[in-house]
């Protein structure tokens, strides 16, 4: 993304905002693992939405005064010699101002000040935060201890929450963005192909971890999508399954979901296929079904079909393709093999934060990119799986950016031949 993206995306969110606000976005901290070691750093998806920004430890402020004059300023750490002899480069402000395209880079140590001042100026009189937590009670982060310290502070300032303007300017994918994802799939098919010819039966789910890392790292992509989940036999029955320990017998499902990273965007892609090389009656009825179910929707989804129906749809014709097996006898006892939903967008995040997440009903639009996710588990077959595949809705239908990620079982067994 250059920085006309990252401005653009700014200039749609002032619009949102009421005139004497201030806002305030956290590019996070990472997490420390143990003693003296950290996880990798993973920055707030709405920072880097606003900024490009990837380093951890800065901010950005926005106001919008009066008139509707707006003014943006980047804290950062700065340059420091021996901080990044042990800990790795770091963008000096004439980068940052490049990447995120403003001008105003400050230090950090700057940031308290000009705070205060713009607070007791009396020009605002609200501040936004991104006071997203994924479940009520969990440890607080910046943005929350920031709203603390501004409601005992600066009592005057009304504190809001930004996710609602945020969702939104993410529902709709640019094409960049869209673009970013093509680039990002090319490695994600590279990497299950990649397994996929590994697999015979005796080996072990970490071998195939070590198969999608190889041929992701060969394509640049240096971190995947999200923790890849690749399961054999009964740890299928796991939706998020991430022991690797588990070796695939001839009669087991490899079931993998896993996806690549690419100038800031996911995608997520989940495959299934026979350790054997072939599919035998039962796997091969049961994935016919997912397959089916999966062309139905990327022949049925169009603008102005709610998201909700996505789901829905998913589970009813799977749901009829399961009642003529036998395996259940009406659509309320479709859960008893179908465990999760059938969509989630993808983007910034590999479970977007979007406008549909909180508003089900809200009617697909050109520009969304979501999951098509069917997966079907049958303890009693000792058979579970997904079918998974990345959808971008266009302006009259919509387009399976994972296509050509092998997805029948004609085209899987071919793989194998």
């Amino acid at each position: 993304m250059d920085n006309s993206f990252h401005i653009s995306n700014r200039k749609s969110l002032y619009c949102s905002l009421a005139e004497g606000s201030m806002l305030l976005s956290f590019a996070g901290n990472a997490p420390r693992m143990s003693s003296d070691t950290y996880y990798h750093f993973h920055t707030n998806r709405n920072f880097l939405y606003l900024t490009g920004i990837t380093e951890s430890q800065g901010f950005i402020l926005l106001v919008k005064k009066a008139e509707g004059k707006t003014e943006e300023i980047i804290f950062a750490l700065p340059k420091d010699e021996m901080a990044e002899r042990w800990n790795g480069k770091r963008h000096s402000f004439a980068e940052i101002s490049e990447i995120s395209g403003i001008s105003d880079v400050r230090p950090l140590s700057d940031f308290e000040d000009i705070f205060h001042k713009a607070a007791i100026s009396g020009e605002f009189s609200a501040l936004a935060l991104d006071l997203y937590q994924y479940k009520p009670g969990e440890p607080e982060l910046e943005p929350q201890r920031f709203a603390r310290h501004t409601a005992k502070q600066y009592p005057q300032l009304r504190v809001t929450d930004y996710q609602s303007q945020l969702r939104t300017l993410r529902t709709i994918k640019k094409p960049c963005e869209i673009d970013a994802m093509k680039e990002a799939m090319k490695a994600t098919r590279a990497g299950i192909l990649a397994m996929m010819k590994a697999t015979k039966p005796g080996i072990y789910e970490y071998e195939l971890l070590a198969e999608f890392f190889y041929a992701c790292t060969k394509m640049g992509v240096l971190i995947p999508s999200s923790q890849p989940i690749i399961a054999a036999g009964k740890n299928n029955f796991c939706i998020h399954y991430y022991g690797y320990t588990g070796k695939a017998r001839a009669d087991d499902m490899i079931l993998i979901d896993s996806g690549a990273y690419w100038d800031n965007q996911w995608n997520d892609v989940s495959r299934a296929w026979p350790a054997s090389g072939k599919f035998n009656e039962r796997q091969r009825l049961l994935y016919q079904c997912a397959y089916n179910t999966s062309q139905y929707m990327f022949d049925l989804i169009k603008p102005g079909m709610p998201m909700a129906d996505v789901d829905r749809t998913i589970r009813r014709h799977c749901c009829e393709q399961l009642k003529v097996l036998g395996l259940v006898d009406s659509y309320e006892e479709a859960g008893k093999l179908m465990w999760h939903g059938g969509a989630h967008h993808v983007g910034y995040d590999v479970h977007d934060a979007v406008d549909t997440e909180r508003d089900s009903e809200k009617p697909i639009s050109p520009g969304m990119v979501f999951c098509v996710d069917i997966g079907i588990y049958c303890e009693e077959w000792g058979i579970g799986f997904r079918l998974e595949d990345n959808c971008l809705v266009t302006e009259d239908g919509c387009i399976n950016l994972s296509a050509d990620i092998p997805r029948s079982i004609e085209d899987i067994e071919e793989v194998f031949s």
